[in-house]
């Protein structure tokens, strides 16, 4: 027998909602007590089935992609994907679990979205990524509830919020063309009226989840300029495809489980939804909620990335002491925690006001800075996740370079989550127009102080200080921005939309941080809201004219 060879440990995980303080703090903060002891034995059960079975048929997943079979043995034209059956399951637990059907059913009134959000956020990082039909599940169900057809919501609706897996359907959101992603006034597909419904033809450049029973479309009805929005079924009633040809799947990154395809609409049965020519409008509807789930992925992920490296600095030994006994290690975990507590309370602040508006309990002010803060929260945290992904796989060295210790996939699934939804540039360029045309800012920046009135701990009123003189400087900088043009301030628009995510987020923190140190005399959170607020909260530059041209000659190289 062979003795003295060494063999490392990899990291292990234990039940997520128990292991997640933050979580249970969070969720005992803004429930009520009633609400949150009706949940908890829930959320104590799926924590610990999310490293289980889930955590299974997620590496399932992940080991057999899917695959697409054109044609027949007899050289029929099937466009068949094949997809493992981790993958199926994955669809089966997001029905019975109800990851969608809470958010509807509402049972837990305004708070139900929260409920709904935490089994997602403990769910996400074991699903292979399961939660990007959820979400377009969720954001067709959002959107058909709005402004969908009683026959729509009787046929589509009730199938999308079903906790019946035989009866459940995901569905797919079709807008990218190949004139681009974000800018879809580009958008060819064409719909031509058939009798009361439409026939759609064109081409789709990627199409999530295409394995979906349902799909939003954009396309442009023939003879308008403006885009509508349509409802179609994948497949007609005797199984075949709805004058659907799939031409291939995308060869990605990552999110590798996800059958991502491109396809042509050939006549494609397709029903209206909404006004004719207000498709881009009515598709926000969706985007509010896609966001936010983009937006709990990321801070999902963060959570996993330090649980993992909790885990693994308890095991991992080297010049004579575990990584968690070495300083300098500890100080990277410690910034990697700050920059998590952030995320982690932006989304689920987002989220919380999310639930009150659609449950009509929202206040205005509410309403118009949760316009400002779905853009805010899908762009930073997506920054967020991807920067701490790649220090995480750094942190195990070459292991985490290893595709069979499962680390390399949280760094190429998550590098996704800063282009889905739209890209950083696009969503900052947003967020000003949501500050032009919805007064977002003045209701931001008012919920904002509403929160640092209520800091009252004497060791946190310096960082209340410091947010408060940051929160003064944002208009200042926004109209000296401005005031150099329409160029200007979109140039500076990302140093806009990080500096408001940073000071909203420093406000949500100490709030938190109060609560802790007055209900639980824990100082943890305080430590990070105090360091949050240490970092430069507002950074915007000057981009006038001589500036934009020396930007443009380093980046053109002219």
């Amino acid at each position: 027998m062979t003795t003295g060879v060494f063999y490392q440990q990899g990291p292990q995980l234990g039940n997520q909602y128990a292991d997640d303080r933050l979580l249970r703090q969070t969720l005992q903060r803004v429930m009520p007590p009633d609400v949150l002891a009706d949940i908890e034995p829930d959320l104590q059960r799926f924590g610990e089935r999310v490293v289980t079975d889930i955590a299974a048929f997620g590496r399932d997943a992940l080991a057999n992609e899917p695959t697409l079979t054109p044609f027949d043995p007899w050289g029929r034209r099937i466009d068949e994907i094949q997809v493992t059956q981790g993958w199926k399951a994955l669809k089966r637990v997001s029905a019975e679990e109800g990851l969608v059907a809470i958010g509807y059913e509402r049972n837990e009134a305004e708070f139900s979205r929260l409920y709904q959000f935490a089994k997602l956020y403990l769910f996400n990082p074991s699903s292979a990524i399961y939660t990007c039909p959820l979400a377009m599940t969720d954001g067709a169900a959002r959107l058909l509830e709005v402004m969908g057809t009683q026959s729509l919501k009787e046929r589509a609706l009730a199938r999308l919020t079903s906790r019946d897996a035989d009866r459940f359907w995901t569905s797919g959101q079709w807008m990218t063309e190949r004139s681009g992603g974000s800018d879809v006034s580009g958008t060819e597909s064409v719909a031509t009226p058939d009798g009361d419904g439409y026939q759609l033809h064109g081409t789709k450049w990627f199409t999530s989840a295409t394995t979906s029973e349902m799909a939003m479309t954009l396309a442009r009805i023939q003879g308008e300029s403006s885009l509508s929005l349509f409802y179609l079924e994948t497949r007609t009633g005797g199984g075949a495809y709805n004058h659907i040809e799939i031409h291939r799947l995308k060869d990605k990154l990552g999110t590798r489980a996800l059958p991502t395809a491109e396809l042509s609409m050939v006549g494609t049965r397709a029903t209206l939804v909404g006004d004719p020519g207000r498709g881009v409008a009515n598709i926000s509807t969706l985007f509010n909620v896609t966001r936010l789930y983009n937006a709990v992925c990321a801070a999902s992920g963060m959570r996993r990335c330090m649980a993992l490296m909790r885990d693994y600095a308890g095991r991992r030994k080297v010049f004579g002491k575990l990584l968690r006994d070495q300083p300098l290690h500890v100080e990277t975990l410690a910034r990697m925690e700050v920059e998590f507590q952030g995320a982690f309370q932006l989304v689920f602040h987002a989220i919380e006001l999310m639930g009150k508006e659609e449950c009509g309990q929202a206040s205005p002010d509410e309403i118009a800075a949760l316009r400002l803060l779905t853009p805010l929260v899908k762009l930073y945290t997506a920054k967020q996740y991807v920067a701490m992904a790649s220090e995480t796989l750094e942190s195990f060295g070459g292991a985490g370079y290893v595709e069979d210790t499962g680390l390399p996939v949280i760094l190429r699934d998550g590098q996704v989550l800063s282009i889905w939804e739209g890209t950083t540039n696009v969503l900052s360029l947003d967020a000003l127009r949501a500050i032009d045309k919805n007064q977002s800012l003045e209701a931001l920046l008012g919920l904002l102080e509403s929160k640092l009135g209520g800091i009252q701990a004497r060791d946190l009123l310096p960082a209340v200080k410091q947010v408060r003189a940051a929160a003064t400087i944002l208009p200042k900088a926004l109209a000296s921005a401005g005031s150099n043009g329409v160029e200007a301030i979109q140039s500076t628009a990302r140093d806009i939309a990080y500096a408001l995510t940073r000071t909203y987020t420093a406000a949500l923190m100490l709030e938190h941080a109060q609560w802790a140190l007055a209900e639980l005399d824990d100082d943890r959170a305080a430590i990070a809201a105090k360091r949050w607020c240490d970092q430069p909260l507002v950074s915007i530059g000057a981009h006038d004219d001589a500036y934009r041209a020396g930007s443009h000659s380093l980046a053109m190289d002219s």
